[in-house]
């Protein structure tokens, strides 16, 4: 059965069945009122639940929330590049779905292709026991695919410098078109009333729009979705920083020391194994090199900021030299009692309530730095890599498996000793109750772990 509504639009009988106020039969053709408001009404609250549904199943949004501390497309970070990783594994989508689903399984089955990725790296990757839909599944591996390098944008010809130029426009282009949509209903509106007239229907006065219920729920809902949204955003990422990257008092290059002359962390972050703080290296463990090497190499890597210029290398250690008070024509003379300290810049951030040791996660649970602060060998002027909020630590407590000691039936221990004490995991693993522990299991997610 066909009926319209108040303005001839004729719609279904399913549609007719959830709204029956809305329509009448076509028996009596002449509306008393018209239902575009509703319908819209209608249309829109779909459109917002279509949008929520879709968002979900989001290959991109979902490569972020599961993938995204660990990987980064088209370049190698903790974890390897993933752009062309089906290629890389033979073209089989559903053996990369299945490692992605649970490695580990694959690896106790013997999986040949998945024991030799699990071998390749020293880092341990999140095993989400088979839990991940399929949908989610199709869509990661339906965006890893066919992800493409971003294009770089051409030079800019805005001779003003305003960033924000584009979203400016943008906003005044949708209010002018929001003002004209509104002028085209009230025509509309007009036009009807004059036809009405014209065939001598009688209808009551239209409600203006400011005054409609439906228009006023409408926007109430908008109103509550959009504000919702930005202040949910707003109140996550207060105090987060994420990507911070301030200027430091003297260029130090992590890729020339750490990742080309291959200096090791611990070297000038010697606490992070022993105390709560990294700790930062003093003028003095600075000079242990720079007493002899007073000037950039020609041969080394160039420096450049992150705005592409130039850093002019024995500048930078000639202000090493300033704080020491060393003069290197007269290197015997040097008192480093007399040296002052640098004012470097803290970048990575927790709030006081929270607290971190170094060396409860470096010694005794044997993560490696660049877990936290990224691919930091390959970084110039260091930036926060990680948003190191309250979920991002606890997810790393429930994925991360403790390297936990064990005993064979020879005899032989293997694994870390600090967690020999937990005699109940040690005979659940014996008998086959566990295959790993987590972080999780051994009081991870306790509040005053953290919050003392």
């Amino acid at each position: 059965m066909t009926y319209f509504c108040a303005d001839g639009i004729h719609l279904e009988w399913p549609v007719m069945r959830f709204y029956p106020h809305f329509y009448r039969s076509t028996a009596s053709m002449i509306p008393e009122k018209s239902c575009a408001p509703k319908r819209l009404l209608i249309l829109t609250t779909f459109f917002i639940f279509s949008f929520v549904n879709t968002y979900s199943q989001d290959g991109k949004a979902l490569f972020q929330a599961k993938c995204g501390s660990c990987h980064i497309m088209g370049g190698t970070s903790t974890g390897p590049d993933l752009h062309g990783v089906v290629d890389r594994w033979g073209g089989d989508v559903k053996h990369v779905e299945a490692w992605i689903n649970s490695w580990g399984k694959l690896v106790k089955e013997g999986d040949t292709k998945a024991i030799e990725v699990a071998n390749s790296t020293n880092n341990v990757m999140q095993d989400f026991g088979g839990s991940l839909p399929q949908a989610e599944l199709d869509a990661l591996i339906k965006f890893i695919t066919e992800w493409k390098p971003p294009v770089p944008p051409p030079p800019s010809t805005d001779q003003g410098g305003n960033g924000g130029g584009g979203g400016l426009i943008f906003g005044i282009i949708s209010l002018i078109m929001a003002i004209i949509a509104l002028i085209l209903m009230q025509v509309n509106s007009n036009l009807k009333k004059l036809s009405d007239d014209a065939e001598g229907i009688n209808r009551p006065e239209p409600v203006p729009f400011f005054k409609n219920k439906v228009y006023i729920a409408l926007f109430s809902v908008l109103l509550f979705v959009v504000g919702g949204y930005y202040t949910a955003n707003a109140l996550i990422d207060l105090g987060r920083q994420k990507h911070y990257q301030p200027e430091q008092p003297i260029f130090y290059s992590h890729k020339v020391h750490a990742g080309v002359n291959q200096i090791s962390c611990l070297y000038c972050h010697g606490a992070a194994m022993e105390s709560k703080h990294a700790a930062i290296p003093s003028v003095n463990v600075c000079m242990n090199c720079h007493k002899t090497i007073t000037s950039y190499s020609d041969t080394s890597p160039k420096l450049h900021r992150e705005d592409g210029s130039e850093v002019n290398g024995t500048r930078e250690i000639e202000k090493l030299y300033s704080y020491a008070g060393f003069d290197p024509k007269n290197a015997a003379a040097w008192d480093p009692s007399k040296a002052k300290s640098i004012p470097w810049t803290k970048i990575h951030n927790l709030p006081d309530h929270v607290y971190f040791n170094h060396s409860q996660h470096i010694k005794a649970g044997k993560v490696q730095c660049q877990s936290c602060h990224g691919e930091i060998t390959n970084m110039d002027e260091v930036y926060q890599f990680s948003e190191l909020s309250m979920g991002w630590c606890i997810n790393c407590h429930r994925e991360t498996k403790v390297d936990f000691y064990k005993v064979d039936s020879a005899g032989r221990a293997t694994g870390n000793k600090f967690y020999s004490i937990y005699e109940k995991f040690h005979n659940d693993m014996k008998n086959g109750k566990m295959d790993s522990v987590t972080v999780k299991d051994i009081g991870g997610l306790e509040c005053q772990k953290c919050h003392y």
